[in-house]
């Protein structure tokens, strides 16, 4: 797609861009004019006058950097770059130009390697520009480029290589790579197309393989804007429902825009954390997609994705277990032929050395029993003579203990007797002095001595005039009986002057006359 500020001197030719040759008359009306600006004499005969080839270079690059900008696009044929500048050529089927563009710009573009490598498509926009040359350097022709990006499949590449970035950077490429895979599945899931050739190669290959297991089918689209998501959900319910072992996913070849739903983000992301290995079988040798690098592997084609999840030849190896086995077999039969006679041999070591090792036991029985005999009858005799040298003087000892146990026993009671009477005279002298005590401590002695208790009707002591006047009724208990009381007013009898106040009031009590 071409974009143009002016018409003129471009015009869209086919979807490119074409330059329009530029008048000779054009041109020489700046060639002309000189450093001062002024015009050119013309010759008498009306044919102009000979310049300089440098001022017709600079009036030529001036002339092209009057021209408008556009933007052009086409394959990158040739590409290299200096400190200053990068130069690189596109083109198509009908022609091509050279391009240059300043390093300083190039490098803030940050555009990946894959998009600016020799066969990407690129956009780029700027205008023609003239180098006049000097002594040393030659002067060439150029499109001057302010602005370059992938174009077409080129735009797939560089979003190819953004997401493959990403996926590094988040380490995305290496868990499917760490799983476990079976080298004989017993079940295997196939994505792929219903009618295309790759399900055909893939059972080709297994056949060559001589698999024999079961195989689940998922078929889905594998080329449109719909195939991504509905290939992200048959794999999902294949890993969960279908208990295969290993899944693979096939299709035949194409370009990078039939094989970009194998690139799509989401998809590779499921199958990057899938815990069912997954075998990436899309395209041919040269197709690389994103789920080639997220699968536990990457088969080339789909025959190649038989030995990838078939790990080994089921016939070659059937073989060489027969192989195997007959060897064995074989071997056995020698082993067991070349030892019969020596194991017969053997047979009848042992029952040898029982019926030896039997008489010995008999020997040794009988010796024991001899032994044990002689042992018996002396050890009898032994006891006898012991018994008859001590039995009677033992008997005489034990007499004369006995004699002596008697007479001690004779003696004991009256030491018993003596001794129980000096403990009850002490006994009795103890009790008479606590009872003595006792005595001087008793209430009722101090009554006898004439003092009396003033006692409250319940019996409690009264031992103030606050508490007799307060209990209004009391009792006085002497040493041989108790009388009762009533404590009177606060009478007291007139007195003479200059005598000392009585120290008692006067109390009445009941029972005792007024002189008592």
């Amino acid at each position: 797609m071409c974009r143009k500020s002016d018409p003129p001197p471009w015009r869209p030719v086919g979807g490119r861009c074409h330059a329009e040759t530029v008048s000779e008359e054009q041109l020489g009306t700046d060639a002309r004019s000189t450093g001062s600006g002024e015009p050119a004499q013309s010759s008498a005969a009306g044919e102009p006058v000979p310049i300089p080839v440098g001022e017709y270079a600079i009036g030529l690059k001036r002339q092209m950097q009057t021209l408008p900008r556009a933007t052009i696009t086409g394959e990158i044929t040739e590409f290299n770059r200096t400190r200053v500048q990068v130069y690189f050529q596109l083109k198509d089927e009908r022609g091509g130009v050279r391009c240059t563009m300043w390093r300083r710009e190039f490098d803030q573009l940050n555009l990946p390697e894959e998009a600016v490598r020799v066969g990407a498509q690129v956009v780029a926009t700027g205008g023609p520009d003239y180098y006049e040359g000097g002594k040393a350097a030659s002067p060439s022709f150029s499109f001057r480029t302010t602005d370059l990006r992938p174009s077409g499949e080129g735009d797939l590449i560089a979003r190819l290589a953004e997401l493959r970035k990403r996926f590094a950077a988040e380490g995305l490429t290496e868990p499917q790579k760490r799983l476990r895979r079976p080298v004989l599945p017993r079940r295997i899931g196939v994505i792929t197309a219903e009618g295309g050739a790759a399900r055909q190669d893939l059972l080709v290959g297994l056949q060559r393989r001589g698999w024999q297991g079961e195989i689940v089918w998922g078929f889905a689209p594998v080329q449109d804007r719909k195939a991504a998501p509905i290939i992200r959900r048959t794999l999902g319910d294949m890993a969960a429902f279908a208990d295969v072992e290993a899944i693979v996913v096939c299709r035949g070849g194409g370009s990078l825009t039939d094989l970009w739903a194998f690139c799509d983000e989401d998809l590779c992301r499921a199958v990057a954390v899938l815990a069912v290995p997954v075998v990436s079988a899309v395209g041919h040798e040269r197709d690389v997609t994103l789920l080639d690098d997220v699968a536990a592997v990457r088969a080339s084609t789909p025959t190649h994705a038989a030995d990838a999840v078939v790990g080994i030849d089921v016939a070659a190896a059937r073989a060489t277990l027969a192989a195997a086995a007959g060897r064995a077999a074989r071997a056995g039969q020698l082993a067991v032929r070349d030892r019969i006679a020596p194991l017969a041999g053997l047979a009848s070591g042992p029952g040898r050395a029982i019926r030896n090792e039997r008489a010995k036991l008999n020997q040794k029985t009988r010796e024991i029993r001899a032994s044990a005999d002689r042992g018996i009858r002396s050890r009898i005799d032994a006891t006898s003579r012991g018994l008859q040298r001590g039995l009677l003087p033992a008997a005489a000892r034990a007499s004369r203990l006995v004699r002596d146990g008697q007479v001690g026993n004779a003696t004991r009671p009256q030491g018993l007797a003596a001794r129980v009477s000096r403990r009850l005279e002490a006994g009795q002298r103890k009790v008479e002095s606590e009872r003595v005590a006792l005595r001087a401590h008793d209430p009722q002695r101090t009554l006898e001595r004439g003092y009396a208790r003033v006692e409250d009707r319940a019996g409690e002591p009264v031992v103030s005039a606050t508490d007799a006047r307060r209990a209004a009724e009391i009792k006085i208990r002497f040493a041989d009986d108790a009388v009762g009381a009533v404590v009177g007013g606060t009478r007291r009898r007139r007195r003479r002057q200059n005598e000392p106040p009585e120290e008692f009031e006067q109390i009445s009590m009941e029972g005792l006359d007024e002189s008592e």
